[in-house]
């Protein structure tokens, strides 16, 4: 996996640290990205320095990234900005094996499934890092160093520097051991994994910085601390904070659902209300750490929050930025001009078929068959009134709309022609409340 391809996003062409900070670790630390760390002032001192080589993990638990995920990935380039040397690492090995979760055993996936999911994984993250110029980045994958390994050399060789005492007494490990279903042996042996990787990475490419979600921070010092036993050197460790919003709930969450970074999990127009979404707490922050904007320029749109929060400024920047990163900005200007055109401020004829597909899960969703439907039943059927005397009111009034023309005649069948795609109908009663019909497909 060491041989990746050079990254092709333009995206990280016009990507640049902020030159009015001192150095990388200043910016971080405004960009609200230190939750917690080894030696503050060694680590400091260390990036300030000659460049060097550190790396972050992904385990292949799902077949796509997520925002958790996007976090490092963004402080990844970042340090690669600042001139260090990125390790990518995809967890072949540990994907197997499934870090301890707060609640249950994890279902182990089979080697197949894991390393489908890798693969994908990778290709996910040479997309928001650089592989070519000075510092380039490289994809290793830890099964290579774990898949030849006996159990028995793993346990005289590694095991050896692991204290029970100490693995014991971190937060999630200790939760499990105190809960009904417990800790196997196989989650409680992924700490020494995590450990034994950043031993492996330092002896072949003199890895020196790990960094992750400060969740994973007792992972994270394992390979520190076995670094230093080991090969008597000083390893350093970063811990991010988990983004949660502004009145504490964990943020990235849908109704249960991950934002997933792969449009066929997320498409592209849930991905883009997601961030135009953003409450006016929390769209600062979130301007900190998904963008690349200066602290001049965010400053800016904090005012605009303060003064003008009618007009969604940051809320409309953030949502470009994230979304031109992850989807490419011509993308992203489909899905814009088709947010525009659903409620009336574009030709709705022009929204491609995937657009429109993703349109439908962010609205309710009636089902229809085409040539018997008739406008009133979709409102109904829709959410949009609760009645069919409301339905009928609502046209009378001029209020229903399908595809932005306004409904004459609620009880005519819609036509045919009328459908985009020959499938979906959008459908809006009065300026602002939105719906959708989805024609049934025959077997």
């Amino acid at each position: 996996m060491e041989n990746s391809p050079v990254t092709t996003n333009p995206a990280l062409a016009d990507q640049r640290n902020d030159p009015s900070f001192e150095n990388i670790w200043q910016e971080l630390q405004w960009r609200g990205l230190v939750h917690n760390s080894t030696d503050e002032a060694a680590l400091e001192e260390a990036l300030a320095g000659e460049p060097l080589t550190y790396y972050c993990g992904f385990d292949p638990t799902a077949s796509s990234l997520h925002l958790g995920h996007l976090v490092q990935l963004l402080t990844m380039r970042r340090f690669q900005l600042a001139g260090h040397r990125p390790l990518a690492l995809v967890g072949g090995s540990t994907g197997l094996i499934g870090d301890p979760r707060q609640s249950g055993e994890r279902v182990l996936n089979t080697p197949e499934v894991v390393r489908g999911w890798a693969e994908s994984l990778r290709r996910q993250i040479e997309h928001y890092i650089a592989f070519d110029g000075e510092n380039p980045a490289t994809m290793v994958n830890n099964l290579d160093w774990t898949e030849g390994i006996s159990a028995l050399e793993f346990l005289r060789d590694i095991g050896k520097y692991f204290r029970v005492g100490s693995m014991i007494k971190r937060d999630i490990v200790a939760k499990r051991l105190e809960s009904e279903e417990g800790l196997s042996y196989t989650e409680f042996s992924y700490q020494i994994l995590q450990g034994y990787d950043y031993l492996e990475l330092f002896r072949r490419y003199g890895c020196t910085f790990q960094f992750g979600g400060s969740d994973q921070w007792g992972n994270i010092t394992s390979g520190t601390e076995l670094v230093r036993r080991v090969e008597n050197v000083r390893a350093h460790a970063l811990g991010t904070p988990l983004v949660t919003n502004a009145d504490g709930t964990k943020f990235g969450k849908s109704e249960g659902n991950a934002i997933w970074l792969d449009s066929e999990l997320c498409s592209p127009y849930t991905f883009y209300q997601f961030w135009l979404n953003t409450a006016d707490a929390d769209v600062v922050e979130r301007l900190k750490v998904f963008t690349f904007r200066t602290r001049e320029q965010i400053e800016d749109l904090a005012r605009e929050v303060e003064q003008r929060p009618f007009a969604r400024e940051a809320q409309r920047q953030l949502a470009w930025d994230v979304t031109s990163l992850v989807h490419g900005e011509e993308v992203t200007e489909k899905v814009i001009a088709a947010s525009q055109a659903l409620f009336g401020r574009g030709d709705i004829t022009e929204i491609d078929e995937p657009t429109l597909r993703g349109a439908a899960t962010e609205l309710s969703v009636a089902e229809a068959v085409p040539g018997e439907t008739t406008p009133v039943d979709l409102l109904v059927a829709s959410g949009l009134v609760t009645s069919k005397s409301e339905a009928r009111r609502t046209v009378t009034d001029g209020g229903a709309y399908i595809n932005n023309i306004t409904v004459d005649d609620g009880e005519a069948p819609v036509s045919d022609h009328a459908w985009l795609h020959g499938r979906y109908l959008v459908l809006r009663r009065g300026k602002r409340n939105l719906a959708m019909a989805v024609a049934q497909l025959t077997s």
